[in-house]
């Protein structure tokens, strides 16, 4: 693979990354409002991408099994995964109300960060059945929501809540990019 490759292939992940994290970061800066202590703010982001590896991991083995036997319909049911995901999380954003129910310890923790990384499986999926680096793909993934989380909780302490829903949006935006790009190769 030539620099101007990895490159590309590394931007690409980059940007679905911030996009999928972007899920995260929202609702990170409704859990800073509970003034959480700064040890609280490193484990929650540490768990986050953990599991923002883990779960595109998962994705990433499923989709190539799925694409080595079905082949381009399993490339048009990943494009179609990602357009699902973007209308969902944009339709999400518009939710009005949407209080914080779980709270960021323990087994709390746990449930908040497979909630926000199931969509990361997903994407891996449609990954998988692309053919991205795997390696590449879930340490870009991990990293990008984890850092992510740190800013939104670190933002949500000081800021009450400016960017909000507008986050999801440009995340949703994305994926919905990226699902239609994958259905209508140009």
């Amino acid at each position: 693979m030539t620099l101007p490759d990895f490159a590309s292939e590394f931007l690409t992940l980059f940007v679905m990354a911030f996009a999928l994290g972007m899920d995260a970061f929202s609702i990170g800066l409704g859990m800073g409002l509970i003034q959480l202590r700064l040890k609280q703010i490193f484990y929650i982001g540490l768990t986050i991408g953990i599991f923002h590896f883990i779960m595109p991991l998962l994705g990433i083995g499923m989709g190539r099994l799925l694409s080595e036997k079905f082949g381009m319909f399993a490339t048009y049911v990943g494009g179609a995964l990602l357009l699902f995901l973007g209308i969902q999380m944009i339709y999400s954003s518009f939710k009005k109300g949407e209080d914080i129910l779980i709270k960021p310890v323990g087994f709390g923790l746990i449930v908040f960060a497979l909630s926000v990384s199931l969509d990361s499986f997903s994407v891996g999926l449609s990954l998988g059945i692309f053919g991205a680096k795997t390696l590449l793909t879930v340490i870009v993934f991990g990293a990008v929501s984890m850092v992510l989380t740190w800013i939104s909780l670190l933002l949500g302490r000081r800021v009450q809540g400016l960017l909000g829903s507008y986050s999801e949006v440009l995340g949703g935006s994305i994926l919905l990019a990226f699902g239609i790009k994958l259905l209508l190769p140009f």
